[in-house]
C-alpha cells in the first residue's frame, strides 16, 4: 500500500504544471542526451561501413605488403609473342637478329593497372601508383579487354593519368639520379637534318638527352602486350638508368606522353604502324602506353593485329611487311624461284589494301635490305644482296640504292592514293649498336647503361649511308607530292645513335642459363642490339608521333576556320 501511495503521488507531481520536482526535471534531459549519443553512434556507423566497403582493410593491407592493389590486378598469361591470334610467320625472322628466347606461354605476371603521379619526384624503383575513381553511384567505367579465342577476358576500372604530366622538361632534368648521372650527357648538334620537321620554329629532333627521375610511364610488369624479348628487366637486365632518360629538343619543350589527350586526338581514328619488327617493338610501345589509362580489346585477324579503344572509338593496327614494296617468290629471268624478288618501283599490295581506312600511318624499314634479295625495276633484275650468281652482269642497285629507291616507291603510292586522306610519318632508320663487329661477327652492347655523352658518338657509315639515301627518297616523295603537309619526317636517327644502351643485349629471354657475359675466349654472348628495351628509348618515338599528330590536327583546325 506504502508503494502504491508513492505511485499515485508521483503522478500527480507529474501532471501538475505548477510545480516542479529536480529529480523528474532532469529525467527528460537524460532522454535527450541519450538520444544524441545512440544518433551519432549510427552516423559513425554508417561512415565506418562507406570507408570499409570503398577502402577494403584487405586490400590495403595486401598493397602495403606486396605492392598491389585487389581492385586493379589481374592474373594474365603472357603468349609467345604476345600475339597468339596473329600470324607471326615474319617475325619468326626478327630482322637481322638471331632470336632464341624461350616461349613464355607457361609465364603469369601481376598486372597492377595503376596510374602515374608526375608529382613524385623520385620513382625509379617504385611501381607506378593506382589513381583508379568511381562515380559517386559506385558504378565503375571498365573497358575490356579479350585475347585470341575470347578465352582470356579482362575487365579494369578507368584510370585517371596525373593532369601534371606535361611538366617542364627542364625542370624534371634537375632530378639528381640515384647513380650520379649527368642530367644532360648527350646533344645532337645543329647539322642535324631538318628535313620534314613540321615546325620550323622547333626542331623536334635536335636536342639532348637528360635524366627524368619520374622514371617511365609503365613498367614491364603493367604492359600485357609487351613483347618477351624486349621485356629487358623481366629477362634479367640487372640495371634499370636506361628507363629514365627523356629527349628534350632544343628550342622547345617534348611533353610526356598523355594517353588521354592521344585518345582524344585520335577519337574515332585509325593509327597504322606498317613495316618490320621494329615497327612492332613502336607499336608495342604504343600500346603498353596507352595501356595505363584504358585496356583495348583485342580484334586482331592473320592479316593484322588491331587493338580497339572502345571509349573513343580508336583503333591501333600493325601490319607486317619487309620492304613496303611488292615482294615475290617467282622466278624472273635469270633469279630462279625462291630467292625473293622486291619489285622496288611498286608498293607492298598486302596492305595498301587497307589505307584508305586509316587516318596516320607510321612506317619502318630498312634492316631488311642487309637480308638476300633481288632488285627488280620495270620488270627487269637491276640487282641484289647476298645474290648475283653471274658476276660478268653489272649490278645496277646495291641494297643501299634499293633502300632509298623503295622509300620513294612506297611514299609516293600512299600521298597518291585516291582515298586515302591521313597523315603519313615515316620515321627514320633506327640506328643499332653492334660494336666490334656485326650481329653475326662479334658485336655487341653489353653493359651499356647510360648515353653516349657529346664526343662519344662512333660513326657508324652504314646507318649514316641508309639514313641519307632514305631522306633523299622522302624528298623525291615531297616533291611529288600535291599535299605536301600529309607526309612528316620523324627523323630520329641520329638522336637514338646516342643510345646504345637502350638494346636487350644478352637480355633477350628468360632462359636462366642463357649467356651474359663474354667467354674466355673474348667472344660475346648471343645478344640484340637492334631493337628496343621496353620501358626504354623506343617510348620516345610514340611522344615525338603524339606532338605531331597534335600539330597537325591544330593546324588543319585553324585553316579550316
Amino acid at each position: 500500500m506504502k508503494r502504491a501511495s508513492l505511485m499515485w503521488k508521483a503522478m500527480a507531481l507529474a501532471s501538475s504544471p505548477k510545480e516542479s520536482n529536480p529529480t523528474m526535471a532532469a529525467f527528460p534531459r537524460s532522454l535527450s542526451s541519450m538520444a544524441a549519443s545512440i544518433g551519432g553512434l549510427a552516423v559513425f556507423l554508417v561512415i565506418a561501413s562507406l570507408l570499409l566497403v570503398s577502402y577494403p582493410i584487405g586490400s590495403t593491407v595486401s598493397g602495403y605488403f606486396y605492392g598491389i592493389d585487389s581492385a586493379g590486378q589481374v592474373d594474365l598469361p603472357i603468349f609467345e609473342g604476345n600475339q597468339s591470334s596473329i600470324d607471326r610467320g615474319h617475325d619468326s625472322d626478327v630482322d637481322v637478329v638471331d632470336k632464341d628466347s624461350s616461349s613464355g606461354s607457361d609465364l603469369k605476371v601481376l598486372i597492377s593497372l595503376g596510374g602515374v603521379n608526375n608529382n613524385s619526384v623520385n620513382v625509379s624503383d617504385s611501381q607506378p601508383g593506382s589513381d583508379l575513381q568511381e562515380s559517386t553511384t559506385g558504378a565503375r567505367k571498365e573497358e575490356e579487354a579479350s585475347f585470341k579465342d575470347g578465352s582470356v577476358a579482362l575487365s579494369f576500372k578507368e584510370n585517371d593519368l596525373d593532369k601534371g604530366s606535361e611538366e617542364s622538361s627542364s625542370d624534371a632534368a634537375s632530378a639528381d639520379s640515384k647513380s650520379g648521372a649527368e642530367s644532360d650527357v648527350s646533344a645532337v648538334p645543329s647539322n642535324a637534318s631538318k628535313t620534314g620537321s613540321d615546325d620550323p620554329g622547333c626542331d623536334l629532333y635536335r636536342g639532348s638527352w637528360f635524366y627524368d627521375s619520374l622514371g617511365p610511364l609503365y613498367t614491364n610488369n603493367t604492359c600485357p602486350v609487351l613483347t618477351q624479348m624486349q621485356n629487358c628487366q623481366g629477362n634479367g637486365r640487372p640495371d634499370k638508368e636506361y628507363e629514365n632518360w627523356r629527349w628534350k629538343p632544343s628550342q622547345c619543350n617534348l611533353p610526356r606522353f598523355d594517353a588521354k589527350k592521344f585518345l582524344e586526338l585520335m577519337r574515332g581514328k585509325t593509327i597504322a604502324f606498317i613495316g618490320d619488327s621494329v615497327a612492332r617493338n613502336q607499336m608495342e610501345s604504343m600500346l603498353c602506353l596507352l595501356w595505363q589509362a584504358k585496356a583495348p580489346k583485342n580484334q586482331g585477324n592473320k592479316k593484322m593485329q588491331r587493338y580497339f579503344f572502345r571509349s573513343t572509338s580508336t583503333m591501333v593496327v600493325r601490319i607486317w611487311s619487309s620492304w613496303l614494296v611488292h615482294q615475290t617468290s617467282e622466278p624472273i629471268d635469270f633469279a630462279p624461284e625462291g630467292v625473293v624478288k622486291l619489285h622496288l618501283d611498286a608498293p607492298d599490295e598486302h596492305f595498301m589494301e587497307f589505307i584508305p581506312s586509316f587516318d596516320v600511318i607510321v612506317l619502318s624499314s630498312g634492316h631488311w635490305f642487309a637480308k638476300q634479295s633481288v632488285y627488280v625495276l620495270n620488270n627487269e633484275i637491276v640487282g641484289g644482296q647476298l645474290w648475283w650468281p653471274d658476276k660478268s652482269r653489272p649490278m645496277k642497285i646495291n641494297n643501299i640504292e634499293a633502300f632509298g629507291i623503295s622509300v620513294e616507291t612506297i611514299l609516293t603510292s600512299i600521298a597518291s592514293h585516291p582515298n586515302y586522306t591521313g597523315l603519313t610519318i615515316l620515321r627514320s632508320y633506327s640506328p643499332d649498336h653492334y660494336e666490334g663487329g656485326a650481329w653475326n661477327t662479334g658485336g655487341s652492347c653489353t653493359g651499356k647503361e647510360k648515353p653516349l655523352a657529346p664526343g662519344e658518338l662512333v660513326e657508324n657509315s652504314f646507318t649514316d649511308i641508309m639514313h641519307k639515301k632514305q631522306i633523299a627518297g622522302f624528298d623525291r616523295a615531297i616533291k611529288k607530292a600535291t599535299d605536301k603537309s600529309k607526309l612528316k619526317l620523324m627523323d630520329i636517327t641520329e638522336a637514338f645513335g646516342y643510345r646504345h644502351d637502350g638494346h636487350p643485349g644478352p637480355y633477350r629471354s628468360l632462359d636462366p642459363n642463357k649467356l651474359t657475359k663474354r667467354g674466355p675466349d673474348g667472344k660475346p654472348p648471343p645478344q640484340d642490339c637492334l631493337h628496343w628495351c621496353m620501358p626504354g628509348p623506343v617510348d620516345t618515338w610514340n611522344e615525338l608521333v603524339l606532338e605531331i599528330i597534335r600539330r597537325e590536327f591544330a593546324s588543319s583546325q585553324s585553316s579550316s576556320v
